[in-house]
């Protein structure tokens, strides 16, 4: 909160609580900061010393000025070319060429808390929920006698360790999805999984259908590799099919990028039939489909999934641990077609080399053993009663969930624009995720995505609903 001090005007106050976010990414590229006469009402100031707090932040290159429309965080470096928008061909917004999809200010978050409490717009589960006995268990086990020596002084196996990847065969085995060990390749979670994909399959410029809303760091990552980012409106039942073939047709897309279970951020699972359309389009149009199931822990055996109804034939299987184990041990995975293993791993070589056996052997134990399913078992368990804690409060302070409450993600319509209530969240320590964070084209949205491990305390809720009431007023 800003104090009345000698040391530091209200102005040098403000402009650096701004500043401060800005640097640390805790506000967004393309961030829209409160109106000058909301900015004067939240922080209890004159409507002057807004001005004045803000020319100092238009001075630094920290933000600028758009006619009618107020101040935002800079998308780029002063000087910076822009790319033109190019239309999109359902006739829906534009798509920035170019731009800055911004994800680091949710990553940040991660690794940078606003404060101990419980961050509503994480990603992960609590500390408390993942901490076990087992994983110490087997990391002694993996390290024991001449393991440690020998897996430390030379270098893991390209694939990946081998007692890992018939682990994970028999794992996939069991969801449907017939992936020999040999078509299992090992990665440094699961985001580098679908890098590998992405730089193995596509060249800059090429277009690629990633489902909107949608994760973030994927946007980001295929912006930052050139790639032109089709975004596909997801619905409950899958993505929108008409929009998929208008861009077949138009575009001739090389790759789709889904999250068939427990879609991040809306929770909403594909259906089978949505399933048989897409794959029926790739084959038609001849693009690949690499089906992240990063949720798969916390997800039923049974649910959909493209690459179980595909046999990885046109399909590519990534998924990885850190949601429910071992997030510092960065072990991910993919499962492809035999055709085109080969190529992957050129890609995996030419990126990291080979990825750190020992983790990956103590990861073999904990799932030969048993201790990976049971530990995953609790953590559904215990997250269907926070979720039923979290619903409950959520509608009790006004919320309206745009998506039947499933998995780890609630997505929630607040009734006024996320990112303007992100920001004053901040102050009261609160990391929110606001519904732009999770468009191709950050467009304003009333949504944000709650995570219900870390959204059944009261206090939070009442402080959201206060900030909510004066937001709206």
């Amino acid at each position: 909160m800003l104090t009345r001090t000698t040391a530091q005007s209200l102005t040098d106050q403000l402009a650096n609580l701004f500043a401060e976010r800005i640097r640390s990414r805790l506000l967004a590229h393309g961030s829209r900061l409160p109106s000058v006469r909301e900015c004067a009402r939240q922080q209890g100031v004159s409507t002057s010393t807004v001005v004045a707090a803000y020319d100092q932040l238009l001075a630094q290159g920290l933000v600028e000025a758009r006619a009618q429309r107020g101040f935002f965080v800079r998308e780029a470096a002063p000087g910076a070319p822009r790319g033109p928008a190019q239309a999109a061909p359902d006739g829906g917004q534009p798509l920035p060429s170019g731009s800055q999809f911004n994800a680091t200010a949710l990553i940040r978050g991660m690794f940078h808390q606003a404060s101990d409490k419980p961050q509503p717009g994480s990603g992960v589960l609590p500390l408390e929920w993942l901490d076990n006995t087992f994983m110490a268990s087997a990391v002694r086990k993996a390290t024991s006698g001449r393991a440690l020596r020998e897996a430390s002084l030379r270098y893991g196996e390209p694939m990946g360790d081998l007692g890992l990847r018939q682990a994970l065969a028999r794992k996939l085995a069991h969801l449907g999805v017939p992936a020999a060990p040999e078509q299992i390749i090992t990665t440094v979670g699961a985001t580098q999984a679908l890098d590998v994909v992405s730089r193995m399959l596509l060249k800059p410029g090429d277009p690629v259908m990633v489902e909107e809303p949608g994760w973030s760091v994927e946007f980001a990552r295929l912006d930052a590799l050139g790639m032109r980012v089709l975004p596909v409106p997801r619905l409950p039942a899958g993505p929108d099919l008409e929009v998929m073939a208008r861009y077949c047709e138009a575009h001739a897309p090389k790759l789709f990028v889904s999250v068939s279970v427990f879609h991040n951020p809306t929770g909403y699972c594909l259906s089978p039939g949505s399933a048989h359309r897409v794959l029926q389009l790739a084959q038609e149009h001849g693009f690949h489909i690499v089906e992240d199931d990063t949720y798969s822990h916390i997800a039923p055996e049974h649910a959909t999934r493209m690459t179980v109804l595909d046999g990885l034939a046109r399909t590519i299987y990534v998924s990885g641990f850190a949601k429910i184990l071992a997030p510092n041990w960065r072990v991910g995975y993919l499962a492809a077609p035999p055709a085109l293993v080969e190529r992957l791993l050129d890609t995996k070589l030419l990126n990291t080399l080979t990825t750190p056996s020992l983790l990956e052997r103590a990861l073999a134990t904990c799932i030969d053993q048993g201790q990976l399913r049971r530990h995953a078992e609790r953590i559904r368990a215990r997250l269907d009663q926070a979720r039923t804690r979290s619903v409950r409060l959520a509608r009790q302070a006004g919320c309206t969930f745009v998506a039947e409450p499933t998995g780890l993600f609630g997505w929630v319509d607040t009734g006024v624009d996320t990112e303007l209530l992100a920001q004053r969240m901040l102050d009261e320590g609160y990391l929110l995720a606001p519904g732009a964070l999770f468009s191709a084209s950050r467009q304003p949205s009333t949504l944000m995505r709650i995570n219900f491990a870390n959204t059944q305390d009261a206090a939070f809720w009442r402080v959201y609903g206060r900030l909510v009431a004066a937001q709206g007023r």
